[in-house]
């Protein structure tokens, strides 16, 4: 009988490959009228943005860019990133959004390892892109979004956006990939190198993100979402493709305050946002008279670090609800949740919000969230003591680092991704970060490699040893602290030394506080970094 049933083909009629730019026909083509994009005073509706988006993918194709290509994007959130979300895989091209806070020497070795073509930019960040491409030793052609909202700024490209779709077709035939495993987007993100490593995300990943997340969060249709999340972080995490499947209205904004977010919640009645756990903390010590009066419950996702029970508490007064949520870049975002249980509704607020700070669970879309003793490669008993190492499995997980195979292979092992953070496991399935094992500091939502930002301390010419480590922060979560061993005979003051960083690195990395004086070391000379978290700890 076995025969019987392997017997069929799969056909055109039957399987599809699975892309999140399908989202975006039916929803243009259910809703054209309703309004997709709200920023400043610009507004598109569905069947506008989506001709746009034909017209960037029409424009690619016509300068011989397609499948395979890499076109890097470096703007805020603004309708232009949100249509290269589509245009650009529309055409073939991977998609590649650049952190806007990276200093040129990043953003130059990104733009070289990822093999762009073409860069789109915003000309908001002119100073430090054009800087990139001066020191890159080749031409890359270069598209500048002109953003009428932050006035007539410097040019880096031969033409603007606008003029460069307008020579693409709104009636454009794109094509969907033959296959759901072809490359969609890469993502950079810093782990415990120097170097950034390149995060590859498939369409099919990409479009079971989507779903589980619109499962899992729970989403309604027609939801009014604030994009607080930068989409080039995680392709903020995956939100542009999922509200086009459910044909959301996006709020954008560049500015992130609390009188901006309070200001569009209100005049927009947004329903839905996330952000770090730093945006929410902005917005509940935002003085009490500039909070919108709400009548219904917004929602919000935060990710980064447990946000403290104390801004739950103001943000529940507020009529905001806030999940807890966990990922990684090389996980497409967030992959597990603390869903809510029934048995907690009677403990107290210090309590609940101890429970609302777990991991939690796996999001429907996703495989395998567990526990595991990385020396024996067993999970660990579900007692909430025993600790291990996160390990995650499911389509919601990077193809691997690009052009980096020993990476790849470190990380992607015996049927599970690695993620580097030790938590324990708790009776009911629910996982709980205890500590990381990536030496990386996690700074209002950016990630920060310790080692990085040691790299350029070296450079000082005063400095013999340097270690940074994580210092506890009330509004950031953590900050970078450096401890800076000096050559001999030489000094240096705090004030002048953090002046140099000023010209060395981007703001989120730069160190907070700098203790000078000799390093401890281990007798081969390693510099022991256990004993300077203690210090600052302390």
């Amino acid at each position: 009988m076995q025969k019987h049933y392997e017997s069929f083909g799969r056909n055109d009629a039957n399987f599809v490959p699975l892309s999140p730019l399908s989202f975006i026909t039916r929803t243009a083509d259910l809703f054209p009228n309703r309004t997709a994009i709200i920023y400043g005073k610009r507004r598109y509706s569905w069947a506008q943005s989506y001709a746009r988006m034909r017209q960037l993918a029409s424009a690619l194709n016509a300068m011989g860019l397609g499948v395979g290509d890499t076109v890097s994007v470096i703007a805020a959130n603004t309708p232009e990133m949100f249509e290269a979300h589509f245009g650009v895989p529309m055409a073939g091209c991977v998609l590649n959004t650049i952190n806007t806070r990276l200093e040129a020497e990043t953003i130059a070795y990104i733009l070289d390892n990822s093999d762009c073509r073409l860069l789109i930019v915003d000309t908001a960040f002119h100073a430090t892109v054009q800087a990139a491409l001066d020191s890159l030793g080749k031409d890359i052609p270069v598209v500048d979004i002109r953003d009428a909202e932050m006035g007539d700024l410097p040019p880096i490209g031969d033409q603007d956006y606008e003029a460069f779709i307008a020579g693409g077709d709104p009636e454009f035939a794109w094509q969907m990939p033959q296959d759901e495993w072809q490359s969609l987007a890469l993502g950079y993100t810093s782990g415990t190198s120097g170097r950034p490593k390149g995060v590859v995300y498939h369409h099919r990943g990409a479009y079971l993100m989507s779903m589980g997340t619109a499962t899992g969060w729970p989403l309604p249709q027609h939801p009014t979402y604030m994009y607080v999340v930068p989409m080039f972080h995680c392709n903020g995490w995956c939100h542009a493709w999922t509200m086009t499947m459910m044909a959301a209205t996006i709020v954008l904004t560049r500015v992130i305050t609390a009188d901006e977010l309070f200001g569009l919640i209100e005049e927009h009645q947004v329903t839905h946002f996330g952000g770090a756990p730093i945006v929410m903390a902005m917005l509940a010590n935002a003085p009490v008279e500039t909070r919108p009066k709400l009548d219904y419950a917004v929602k919000a996702f935060t990710a980064g670090a447990p946000p403290p029970a104390a801004i739950l508490k103001k943000m529940a007064e507020m009529n905001f609800e806030v999940m807890q949520v966990y990922g990684l870049t090389e996980t497409y975002g967030h992959v597990t949740q603390c869903v809510w249980r029934e048995e907690w509704d009677a403990l107290s607020l210090d309590e609940q919000a101890d429970l609302q700070s777990w991991q939690g669970v796996g999001f429907p879309m996703h495989e395998g969230a567990a526990v595991m003793n990385t020396e024996t490669g067993e999970l660990v008993p579900r007692d909430g003591e025993t600790q291990g190492e996160i390990v995650l499995r499911g389509n919601a997980v990077m193809k691997g680092y690009y052009k980096d195979q020993k990476a790849t292979d470190a990380a992607l092992r015996d049927g599970w991704f690695f993620s580097g953070d030790a938590a324990v496991w708790h009776e009911n399935g629910y996982i709980q970060i205890k500590d990381r094992l990536k030496d990386v500091i996690i700074s209002g939502g950016e990630n920060i490699s310790s080692v990085e930002v040691e790299g350029f301390l070296y450079r000082h010419p005063k400095v013999a040893a340097a270690a940074v480590v994580a210092k506890p922060d009330e509004t950031w979560g953590e900050v970078p602290c450096a401890f800076v061993e000096l050559k001999p005979g030489e000094s240096l003051e705090v004030d002048e030394f953090l002046q140099w960083c000023r010209g060395e690195m981007a703001g989120f990395k730069r160190p907070k506080h700098v203790i000078f004086g000799e390093l401890p070391k281990t007798s081969t000379g390693k510099i022991q970094k256990f004993e300077l978290r203690k210090r600052v700890n302390e």
